[in-house]
This record gives structure tokens, sequence and C-alpha cells, in this order.
């Protein structure tokens, strides 16, 4: 505590040993509260001005109360100045209270008196008292009106501070440099180019154009409004440049994503030997977590710890900030752990760090940590640990974090509302996320775009083009963003007409070469089959980014072009485009279809290389490739290697089993996944379905069936009906497949009812055959595969005059069967073989061996079923025919290989395995 002593008109103060106010230590141990008309050496004693000045510039509250009241106590009674210093102390600790008995005490006040006032009450928000006691002044001067337009623009209110301005000019008041500064920053907060630019011609008109101060808010102004050539013109002819010219330039190419040039000029700023300050660092580190440029940034950290900035909470937030983003969370915390007193945007950073690299536990308990210190949470803070819970699908959690935001204020900040919105509709919410949209009191883009992208991501095109029509309707002007929602919702659901309409309203609002617009626009014509537009659209993008490449590969690859999508992905390598997972999930996909498996693992080499094995989705694909080019052992161990295992790594698994009707394994692995409490989904009971069809388990399909819907909530597909009927149908339950059928919630397609007619073939059943022939002709009557399944059933049956109209209905509506088709990959080419296809340069070859092939065969006792070929099928082709296409796959690999000659020998199996 600060003792004072009364002694010869000198106040001596002396430090209490047991004082816990550091401050106080600072002072020397005498203090005036004027200068004595004898000559005293000032470098160690302080006057009452100084007292409080020191006490205002750290805002140290109690010792300068203790001050002002040994001033009262003694009688002193203070000069213009002295009170003009303790306004000012009382001000800037936002004791306004005080501040105003001191002020209404005065027996005199100058118009420094008046001007901190003003500030004051700005600075706790009150504008209305700071206008008040604008217009009570006796006289202002430029300092009055540089402080209301500061006042109003550091309370937000730039078209105000612009007001006043315009207010200064019409009563002539005179202009300063700090008016012009701060009329600059009023400009760029609202980002009115057009004002700024005007402001700038006045500046030049009366003399300011060499102002260092006003050159930086200029550079500041052009680069908020996106005038980046206009903000370097002006630094390029600025005569002086400083610190804060260099640190406004250099942040203006940065706010603006030019994230190379900013570090350029960083570079240029360190050459000419200026220093860096913290908003320096801030905006380089910024460029590092836009780039990604993880190397970079820790020579920067580095260069910031040489520079005695280790401590320093700005620079400090900007660092673990930039390691967050270049996905180094663990590094990220290093830092964070490192900072003495980590300020609340610390905690910010790393929990929104966390919520981005999809760790939404983590980024709770930081939120947690920051509500159990004194700093609490802002809006910033709240928004991340929703986007968190979004991470989670944590819909308890994000209704509690709600709960929390309306308790604290903070439910109708836009910010967080919209975040709200988006939490809700990830989590499947669409309720909540409409009652919350509709009770928003502003709605920005982002708000309109949250609700359609939460509609979008639900599968409800519907609603989602209505909420867009709403948008536009509202006078919201869509984004880029809002235009990849609803063309995304176009391509899910294939709804091509309303795609093409949209695709009108993108092409007139100019973001038609748009590389993320075009590239939604791609990945929808790709879905609905207009594969010459999605390559035409592709071409014309200004940037053809990894994303627009994905598009196309994907949209041919969904398409089952599964050549040119290998097509594309070589031409995306040539030009020197780096593949991400979804490139490479998108590849071992097409290697799957393709049954390409050398082109697989050279692909599964380079993820081994860059280290993206442990992405969950690239794992499952790798399972599922392996497995659909036969080769069961390494699906298994990609399984067994996966270092998580979500649903999408089961489902694969098990499919795998049940596509190789190994179905025991099949079941075995899906009761071991749920041990785990891993919730199967509807691709797994359709694996797990087709798994008991395989091995006869009707009991235990019909348990799986059940359950679906009672134990999980999920309501049964097409495609489980159909694995009902499989599982039905092969134990000769087919009346029962087809009550099943009838009983379904929605129409059968063709697939069900080819498999019920398949099954009818098995079970000899005529009459519920004819049933399922009725419904197929009715879905597409150029069917052929109809006609050839009952054929078959007519022929099992002995009812040879049916098959004959049959084949006479067949040959009358010109109908034939698909001709069958195999193909082999060797040496890294795809070779493709057709029945009676001559067009290989070595068909000759090849079907000399077949030949020869065929005459073993028969000199065996072989001898072809011609019962369920059709007449025309018996005249035109071989009865050996349709053996020919897999054998000629199998005989070429032979004969590349010079494994076999003119004479038929049976490889060995090392030569088998070696193939």
């Amino acid at each position: 505590m600060l003792q004072l002593t009364v002694s010869c008109g000198l106040y001596l103060a002396r430090l209490n040993p047991s004082s816990s106010n550091s401050l106080i230590r600072n002072f020397p141990l005498y203090a005036f509260c004027t200068l004595s008309s004898t000559q005293m050496n000032l470098s160690n004693k302080l006057t009452f001005s100084h007292i409080f000045q020191k006490c205002s510039n750290f805002k140290a509250l109690n010792p300068g109360k203790q001050a002002h009241a040994q001033m009262i106590v003694s009688g002193f009674v203070p000069t213009i100045y002295v009170a003009n210093c303790l306004l000012q102390f009382y001000c800037k600790s936002s004791n306004m209270d005080y501040a105003f008995k001191v002020f209404d005490r005065m027996s005199q006040r100058d118009v420094i008196s008046w001007n901190t006032m003003i500030f004051g009450y700005a600075g706790i928000g009150n504008m209305g008292f700071s206008q008040s006691l604008f217009d009570s002044m006796p006289e202002r001067d430029v300092v009055s009106w540089n402080s209301l337009l500061s006042s109003y623009l550091h309370n937000g209110v730039n078209q105000k501070s612009i007001e006043i301005f315009v207010k200064m000019r019409l009563l002539k008041i005179p202009h300063d440099y700090a008016t012009f500064a701060v009329v600059l920053k009023a400009c760029s907060g609202i980002e009115n180019y057009g004002l700024g630019l005007q402001v700038h011609c006045l500046a030049i008109q009366m003399g300011f154009q060499n102002d260092v101060v006003i050159g930086s808010a200029l550079v500041d102004t052009y680069s908020k409004c996106k005038k980046l050539d206009d903000a370097f013109k002006v630094f390029h002819e600025m005569p002086e440049r400083n610190l804060v010219c260099w640190s406004a330039v250099i942040a203006g190419y940065v706010q603006n994503d030019r994230f190379i040039e900013g570090l350029k000029l960083f570079k240029d700023m360190l050459k000419v030997g200026i220093g860096v300050s913290q908003s320096t660092y801030a905006s380089v580190f910024r460029s590092c977590a836009g780039l990604s440029a993880f190397k970079l940034g820790t020579q920067l950290h580095g260069h910031a710890l040489k520079s005695d900035f280790g401590h320093d909470s700005i620079i400090g937030t900007a660092t673990l900030d930039m390691y967050a983003k270049c996905d180094r969370m663990s590094d990220a915390l290093k830092v964070f752990m490192t900072l003495p007193s980590p300020p609340r945007q610390s905690y910010n950073a790393i929990i929104v760090g966390y919520a981005r690299q999809d760790q939404g536990l983590k980024a709770l308990e930081i939120f947690q940590t920051l509500q159990r210190t004194y700093l609490g949470f802002d809006e910033i803070s709240l928004s991340g640990a929703l986007t968190a819970c979004s991470v989670l699908k944590g819909h308890v959690e994000g209704t509690q974090l709600h709960g929390l935001a309306v308790k604290c204020g903070l439910g109708f900040n836009i910010c967080v509302a919209n975040t709200i919105l988006d939490m809700y509709g990830k989590c499947g919410a669409l309720m909540e996320a409409g009652l919350i949209f509709d009770e928003m009191e502003r709605r920005d883009a982002v708000s309109w775009n949250a609700i359609i992208a939460a509609h979008e991501q639900n599968e409800e095109i519907e609603k989602t083009l209505k909420l867009f029509v709403s948008m536009l309707r509202s006078t919201m002007e869509p984004d880029d963003f809002t235009f990849g929602s609803v063309v995304k919702a176009c391509g899910g659901q294939q709804a091509l007409n309303y795609g093409m309409e949209i695709h009108g309203r993108i092409i007139k609002s100019g973001m038609g070469l748009d590389w993320f617009v075009g590239s939604a626009l791609v990945d929808m014509y790709g879905k609905c089959g207009m594969l010459m537009e999605a390559e035409k659209i592709h071409y014309r993008l200004e940037e053809q980014t990894t994303v627009s490449w994905n598009s196309i590969i994907s949209g041919f690859s969904s398409q089952k072009q599964s050549e040119n999508a290998q097509r594309y992905f070589s031409q995306m390598l040539e030009m020197g485009v780096i593949p991400d997972n979804f490139t490479y999930a998108t590849v071992l996909d097409i290697c799957a279809n393709m049954a390409t498996v050398e082109l697989g693992k050279q692909i599964h080499a380079q993820i081994l290389k860059l280290q993206l094995h442990s992405d969950v989705y690239i794992a499952s694909t790798l399972v599922d490739m392996y497995s659909k080019c036969g080769n069961m052992q390494d699906s298994r161990l990609m399984f067994e290697k996966a270092p998580k295992r979500d649903y999408v790594t089961w489902s694969a698994m098990i499919c795998a089993y049940a596509y190789h009707g190994l179905g025991e394994e099949a079941i075995k692995l899906f009761e071991e996944m749920q041990l785990l409490n891993v919730k199967p989904n509807h691709t797994i009971f359709i694996s797990v379905l087709r798994a008991c069809a395989h091995m006869g388990y009707v009991d235990r399909g019909l348990h799986y069936f059940q359950k679906m819907l009672s134990h999980y909530g999920l309501d049964p597909h097409m495609e489980h009906y159909s694995c009902m009927v499989d599982l039905l149908g092969r134990s000769g339950q087919v009346n029962e497949a087809l009550k099943l059928i009838e009983s379904m919630p929605f129409k059968a397609d063709d697939v069900i009812w080819r498999t019920l007619l398949s099954n009818c073939k098995m079970q000899g059943n005529v009459e519920v055959a004819e049933k399922a022939v009725n419904f197929l002709l009715q879905l597409d009557p150029q069917d052929s595969s109809a006609y050839v399944l009952l054929s078959n059933v007519y022929a099992n049956a002995g009812m040879w005059g049916e098959v004959a109209k049959i084949r006479s209905i067949m040959k009358n509506c010109k109908l034939k069967k698909e001709p069958g088709c195999s193909w082999i990959e060797v040496r890294d080419e795809v070779h493709t073989f057709l029945v009676g296809d001559n067009a290989h340069p070595k068909s000759e070859e090849v079907y000399e061996q077949i030949h020869l092939l065929v005459d073993e065969m028969k000199f065996a006792g072989y001898v072809p079923d011609i019962d369920f070929m059709l007449d025309d099928e018996v005249e035109e082709q071989d009865p050996y025919e349709g053996l020919r296409t897999t054998a000629c796959s199998v005989r070429y690999t032979l004969l590349d290989h010079g494994i076999v000659t003119n004479s038929l020998t049976q490889p060995s199996n090392e030569t088998v395995e070696r193939i």
C-alpha cells in the first residue's frame, strides 16, 4: 500500500514492504505535486501529474486513486494540466463515474478536458453521452472533431464517422493528418472504394500526399476495398516508408489471399533494414497458413524467437494458428503451452484448429478449459465449439451450447447463430435449423448458405431449391458457395432440368468459369450422364484445380466409363496437378471395377509414399479394390492394418466376403462389429443379407431384416428387399418372395423382378415366373433378358411349345442377347474380348489356341447344353462361343508370356502364380 507522508511541503512516497503492487516499486522515493521554485533533480522526483500518467499507462487503478486521495487530503488545488492528467487516468481505466466527478468539479476546463471525456465515454460504448459532451463544448478545435470521428470509428459506426467528416467540410473546419487517417479507416470499414478515392483526392489537394500516416491509411483502405494495384501504387510513390506502411501493404496482400506477394514484400522489407512488428509477423504467419507452407512457417517462427518475440501473445496466437492450418496440431499445442498467459484469442485459435482437423472432442476440452479461466469465452470461442459438435454429429452437446449462447446473450449474434444453424443441419435436425433461421433478426449470405447446405446434405432437394428461390427474392445475391450447394443437390438427385436452369443463372452472374462452381457443375453433369457437357465445362475453367479434376474423373467413373476416367487421371498427372485423398480413392475404385490390380498396386504404393494410408476412406477403398480383384488375402490385410475403422471400412470388408460367397465370414465379421458398438448402415445390411442368401440362412436373414428397423431405425431400401427376395427364392419360398414384393412400400424395380425370375428358374415355378416377366416387360418392353430367362424357365419345365413362342417373339421384335465380354490386364494394358470379335491384333493366334482347347474338351467328352439357346444362336453361333470370351483372355496372357506355343500344354503352378 502506498503511504504518503507530508514533510516540509514534500510528499514522501514510501512503499510498504508487504505491498503486492509491483507498479509502485517503479516509482522514485519522492513524489511532488508541483515543481518547486528551487532547482531540483527531476530525474529523482515525480509530480502528481507524472504519477497519474504512469498509472494511466499501466491502468493501475488503486495506486492512482490513492494518489488522488492524497492530493485531496493535502488541500492541493490542481492546475488544469494536473486535472486533465487525472481525467485521462480515470478514462483509460474505464472508471467514468470518477472521471465525471472530477470533470464536474473542475473550476476551469480547456479543450483537452472536453476531448478526454469524449474519448472516455466512447471507450465504454456510450456514444450518446460523447455526442452530448461534444455538442456542449464552448469551443472546438480540430482535435475535438477528430475525437468524435475516432469515437464513432472505434465503436464500429463507420457511416456516422463519415457523416461527421462531411459536416466538418460544410463548416469549413480545418483538417489535419489525423482527420484523414480516421475517415480513411471508416471508408475501409464499409469497403467504399469510391468514397476512399474522393478522400484521397482531397488529401492531395490539401498537400498531404507525402504524409506517411495518411499514406499508410490509404494503403489499408485500397487493400480492404480489394484494389491492390492502387494500394501498391500509393505505397510505391511514398517518399518515406516506415514500419507502419510496410505492415499495411503486407497485410493488404495477405487479406486478399495474395500470400506469395505478401511474403515477397516481407522479404523486401527485411532487405531495407526495417524492423518487424507484431502485425507484420501476424500477416506473414497468416500467409504461411494460407499456403500450408509448414517449413517456411517454422523458419519464420525461428525468426520471431530470435527477434525476442517468443512470449508475445499476438505473435504466439498467429504462430499456433499457422501450425493448426498446416495440420500440425501437436506443434500448435506446444506453442500454446509456452505462452505465459494465453489470451482468449490463443484459446480460440486452438479450439478452431482442433475443430477443423475433425478432432471435436479435443476442441470441446479446450473450450471447457477456457470457461474455467477468468478470460471467459466470446462469439469466436463458442462458434469453434459448435463447429466441433458439427464434426462429432453431437446433437446433444450442440443443443447444450445453444442454450449457453442464449443464456450469455450471444444467441442473436449472427456469427454464433450461423454456426448453430450449421450444427443442427449437420446433425440432421432440420426442424431446429429451420426455427433458428426463421428467428434470425438479420440474415447474411452465410445464413442462407447454411440453411441451403443443411437441406442439401440431408438430400431434400425440393426444399433446397425453394430456399434458393427465397434467397433470390430476398435480394440477397448468391455466392459461389450457394451455387455449389444447389448444383450439388441437383447432381445428387440427378435433377438435370433444375441443374441446367441454375447453370444458366450461374452464367448470368459471371461465375460460370469459377473453379469452385465449375467443379460442382462438372460433378452434376457427370452424375446426370451428360459427360460431354462435363468435359466442355472442365476445359473452360479459368483454373483446373484438384477439385475440378476429381469431379471429371469421378463423373466418368460413376457412369462406368472407367477407361476414360483413367485417361483423365493420366492427364491430371501430366499437368502437374497433385492428387489428393479423394483422387486416389476414386482411382482405386476404378481399378476395382476394372479388376486392374497392377495399377491398383501402383496407386497403393504412391499412397504409402505420401503417407495417406491413415485416411479412413482410402483404407476402405483399398479393402474393396483388392477384394474385387480377387485378392482376399491382401484385402483382409488392409482391413487389419487400417489405423481407424469406421462403418465404411467394416462395410467394405463385409461386402468383400459376401461378394466372394464367403457368407459365414461375412456374418461373423458383422457380429464382431456389433460387439465393438459400430453402428451398421444400409450398405452393411445389404452385404449381410446377401451373405445369408448365399448360405441359405433364411431365419437369420429374416432376423437381420427385421432388426434393421426395430433396433437401428433403418428403413429397408430396394436393395434390401432384393436380397430378401433372393434369400426366400433360393430356399424354395418363391411364393413368399412374391408376397414380400407385393407388400413393399414402394414400386419394385427391374432388379427385384429379375431376381425373382432367376429363382423361379431354379425352383421350376412357371406361374410366378410369368407374373415376374409381365412386370419386367411393363418396365421395359425391350428387355431381352426377361424373354431369355422365361425361355429358360419353360425349357427347364419341358414346355418346348412356350419356348418356341418366346423365340418367335424375340425374332419378330429383333431382340438379341448382349454379347459376352471379358478383359484382362497384361503389362499395364487392358485387352478386351467380345463374342465373335476379331478386332484384337493377335486374334488369329488366340483363336488357334482356343480351337485346340475346344478340341481337347470334345475329345474329353464334354457336350455343350444348347437347350437354353435360341434358334438363331444355334444357327449363328458356335455352342462353344460363350466359353471363348473368357478363354481368350486367359490364352492371350499365356501367349504374351511365351508360356504356350502350338501345343496345348498346361502351365505349371509357378507359372500361373507369376501371371
